[in-house]
């Protein structure tokens, strides 16, 4: 058992994933399946390894699905507790609703969809030694352009906080984890939308404060697009980013209790195949997600692809980075690309859309 660090998570689940539509009609972001469990999962299973065993987790959306899936959280050996919003609080505002619920000096705050690979007894430790007010984990990217960056001098404090650039001055970008001293939580304004990016860290910077860069360049991926999210749970299936979660072992296909997969069907890439799920002769799926219950037809390709629970794809059929919600049918010799979103129990009838023309 790792030692306890002393202080409380919280982690923010109450977005709608708006992003990952239409799969997120039917579930929170956080509970989507993610390598054959949800996402939730994983991120509890580092935490409790970290040595931190209480929770709170910070829900609005569907915010009844969470409790109903994790209880109290004895069974993942933590004890879990909720806070509804009421109403969109934003970042900054969401972590001040949970401060009633925290009993620690620090607390650290995980942003509930982002697959990382970071030290947390590491960031805990830095954010003691440096006597920070707030210490955030600051993520090396190769392309910081797309995210806001965060430049520290040479003893880690952070300097400015910049929006999205076309030339950033670092590498650094917030990675949606942040350690709190519990008093600079109870001092975000309460019972209105505060963002902590454009209000709370500006100001703290501003107000002389110190805030604390973790800087790390290890797994870091934003599970918020149809892209990422198949990206995310092939690299946990694979091992690329362990996680004791797993349920099962690691290689280059998760193949859950209960699917069928035809002997000469290929299942590649870090693909999940979940339960009861069939894949039938000829059929390849490399790099994609099977929900429950999904069917995909002979000779059928599925790439990079998610399908939801239920789904059905004819003979034939090709779907490349494609995201089919839950219930929805796709018929025989269809061909879908990049992009393509079907509706929970759309039907598309056999031939009926194609983006080339050698049908």
């Amino acid at each position: 058992m790792t030692a306890e660090l002393g202080v409380d998570a919280v982690v923010l689940v109450g977005g709608k994933g708006s992003r990952l539509r239409p799969l997120t009609l039917s579930a929170p972001k956080p509970m989507l399946p993610t390598a054959g469990i949800p996402y939730l999962s994983h991120l509890l299973s580092r935490i409790r390894e970290a040595g931190i065993s209480h929770v709170v987790l910070g829900t609005s959306y569907q915010a009844e699905v969470f409790e109903e899936y994790f209880g109290d959280g004895s069974a993942f050996g933590l004890e879990l507790e909720y806070v509804v919003e009421e109403e969109p609080l934003d970042t900054g505002g969401a972590i001040r609703n949970v401060y009633d619920k925290l009993r620690a000096d620090d607390a650290v705050i995980f942003n509930g969809d982002i697959l990382s690979g970071a030290d947390l007894g590491e960031l805990v430790r830095t954010h003691r030694e440096s006597n920070a007010d707030v210490t955030l984990h600051l993520q090396r990217v190769d392309d910081p352009s797309r995210f806001g960056s965060v430049p520290t001098d040479a003893d880690g404090r952070v300097l400015e906080f910049l929006e999205k650039t076309p030339n950033p001055p670092t590498d650094q970008i917030n990675a949606g984890c942040y350690v709190f001293r519990r008093s600079v939580i109870e001092a975000i304004p309460a019972g209105r939308r505060v963002s902590v990016e454009r209000e709370t860290f500006p100001g703290l910077v501003a107000s002389g404060a110190h805030v604390h860069g973790f800087v790390d360049n290890s797994y870091w991926l934003d599970v918020g697009t149809p892209e990422a999210f198949v990206r995310g749970s092939a690299d946990l299936v694979r091992g690329v980013l362990p996680s004791s979660a797993l349920p099962g072992p690691i290689g280059s296909a998760l193949v859950l209790d209960g699917a069928k997969v035809a002997d000469d069907a290929t299942v590649t890439d870090g693909s999940t195949i979940g339960a009861g799920a069939v894949v039938c002769a000829g059929a390849r799926v490399s790099g994609s997600v099977l929900f429950e219950g999904a069917y995909v037809a002979e000779n059928a390709v599925v790439e990079r692809s998610v399908l939801g629970a239920g789904t059905r794809v004819g003979a034939g059929t090709v779907l490349r980075g494609v995201v089919l919600g839950d219930g929805a049918s796709v018929g025989a010799g269809c061909e879908l690309l990049e992009g393509a979103r079907v509706w929970p129990k759309a039907e598309l009838p056999d031939g009926s859309v194609r983006f080339s023309s050698d049908a």
